[in-house]
C-alpha cells in the first residue's frame, strides 16, 4: 500500500521561507515522477512543481519559479520542497503526488496534506 506522508507546513510570515517533506512508501519510486500541488480554500488544486526520481529532472509553475525549489533523497524515497519569499497567495493545503507518467494530468497517489499559512 502506497503512502505519502507530508510534513514541514505551518504559520509563517510573508518573506519568510519554510521545507515541506513528503516521506513516500510502499513501492519502488525509482522511476516515479514525484511532486506537489496546493490548494486554497475555495480553488482548484494547482500544481506547484515535480522532479523524477530518476533523472532529477524539475519542472515548477510560473507562479512558483525562481522561489519554490523541488529536491530528492532518493535514499530516503523522500522529496523536498524549499519555499522562500513567501506570499499571502502561497497560502494552501499542499499535497504530495507520485505519478509514473505526466504528473501534471495523472497524479496516481496522493498524501494528506499539510497546511501552509502566510501572514502579512
Amino acid at each position: 500500500q502506497v503512502q505519502l506522508v507530508e510534513s514541514g507546513g505551518g504559520l509563517v510570515q510573508a518573506g519568510d521561507s519554510l521545507t515541506l517533506s513528503c516521506a513516500a512508501s510502499g513501492r519502488t519510486f525509482s522511476h516515479y515522477n514525484m511532486g506537489w500541488f496546493r490548494q486554497a480554500r475555495g480553488k482548484e488544486r494547482e500544481f506547484v512543481a515535480a522532479i523524477n526520481l530518476n533523472s532529477g529532472i524539475t519542472s515548477h509553475s510560473d507562479s512558483v519559479e525562481g522561489r519554490f525549489t523541488i529536491s530528492k533523497d532518493n535514499a530516503k524515497n523522500t522529496v523536498y520542497l524549499q519555499m522562500s519569499s513567501l506570499k499571502r497567495e502561497d497560502t494552501a493545503v499542499y499535497f504530495c503526488a507520485t505519478a509514473l507518467e505526466n504528473i501534471r494530468i495523472g497524479a496516481e497517489d496522493w498524501g494528506r496534506g499539510t497546511q501552509v499559512a502566510v501572514s502579512a
